[in-house]
């Protein structure tokens, strides 16, 4: 089970900066992520794929790194753990 207790919500307003510093398709390859397929982040009115986001703060905080299937993306997953610290997280 992933301790999302250790990631914070500036670790995942890091990872949104990381993911606009390096655009897309550098931010996937270099944290192994790819595009949200059924949610989406939404942060200062842009949208930003949601797990890809949280795993990469998990990393940021840990030193950990998750893989997609290590955890789930959907309302029991990801969508919960980012509405809980507070950010939008709409279906596609």
């Amino acid at each position: 089970m992933v301790a999302w207790d250790r990631v914070s919500r500036d670790d995942v307003l890091a990872a949104l900066q990381d993911y606009d510093r390096l655009g897309p398709e550098q931010f996937f390859a270099r944290h192994g992520y790819g595009p949200s397929r059924s949610y989406e982040l939404i942060w200062n009115e842009r949208h930003y794929p949601h797990k890809a986001i949280l795993g990469t703060a998990y990393e940021l905080a840990t030193g950990q790194r998750l893989a997609p299937g290590d955890f789930e993306g959907g309302k029991a997953g990801a969508v919960r753990v980012l509405g809980k610290m507070g950010f939008v997280v709409q279906p596609l």
